[in-house]
């Protein structure tokens, strides 16, 4: 049978080259890879967004990846679009119905989950914004202390410099219903992420029914663990196959 084609949508501050290594390692083995932009404005827009993507871009079985923020892109859209066999979430959000970003992080231990955003995050108004819905950009040291902690410091410098924000309110909007209610999910957890902590990440993993996969990492095993993003990936691949 023909091989699924592959699908990874990028988290909030990336952009597509944050899958590059990945890329590389499924294409090597005989995979079609596609990693759309993600708009990173609101969870149901987005995911609307992959949804078309896959309906007009794909053909055959598809594997859907996502990403931190990304996660919960590929579960609003992972039913709407293209024959979506498999999800498979890389240190990311699995919100269910009704949850948000922020209200999953609370009480986590997040580096995020603190009183003052400000500490950790600039807030950037931008033209045509509705009141109160800045972009959020991470500090530098907060991507040097607990977003990429355990990448080369070139490497960190470079997800300073090149991060997409995210509106502010795809943090605040509700989810609509998963995706993952319907499909088999596996799910890669960083057991260093700080962003998502490890004990929520195994939390949503495990009310989705996923097959977990963990690994000592960062927020992004897709840059740190590559090898074990990519297994992941293939072993979804294959039981879709």
């Amino acid at each position: 049978m023909a091989l699924p084609t592959i699908v990874l949508v990028h988290g909030a501050w990336a952009d597509a080259s944050s899958w590059n290594p990945v890329i590389t390692d499924l294409r090597d083995r005989g995979f079609t890879v596609l990693a759309p932009p993600n708009h990173l404005r609101n969870a149901a827009d987005d995911g609307a967004y992959i949804a078309a993507f896959l309906q007009q871009r794909t053909e055959g079985p598809v594997v859907l990846v996502g990403h931190s923020y990304g996660g919960a892109v590929i579960s609003a859209g992972g039913a709407h679009g293209g024959d979506v066999r498999a999800l498979v979430y890389v240190d990311a959000f699995l919100p269910d119905e009704g949850e948000t970003v922020f209200s999953l992080l609370g009480g986590s231990g997040s580096v995020f989950d603190v009183p003052d955003p400000s500490t950790v995050f600039d807030l950037i108004g931008i033209p045509g914004a509705a009141e109160g819905n800045p972009d959020v950009f991470l500090k530098p040291a907060t991507v040097h202390a607990s977003f990429a902690q355990d990448l080369e410091v070139e490497a960190r410098d470079q997800i300073v410099a090149g991060q997409r924000p995210i509106a502010l309110a795809a943090n605040t909007t509700p989810a609509p219903a998963p995706a993952w209610r319907e499909r088999p999910v596996w799910a890669v957890v960083g057991t260093e992420d700080k962003v998502i902590p490890p004990a929520l990440q195994r939390r949503m993993a495990e009310r989705a029914e996923a097959v977990v996969v963990e690994t000592p990492s960062s927020h992004v095993s897709m840059l740190s663990a590559p090898d074990v993003a990519a297994g992941a990936i293939v072993a979804a691949a294959e039981s879709v196959s």
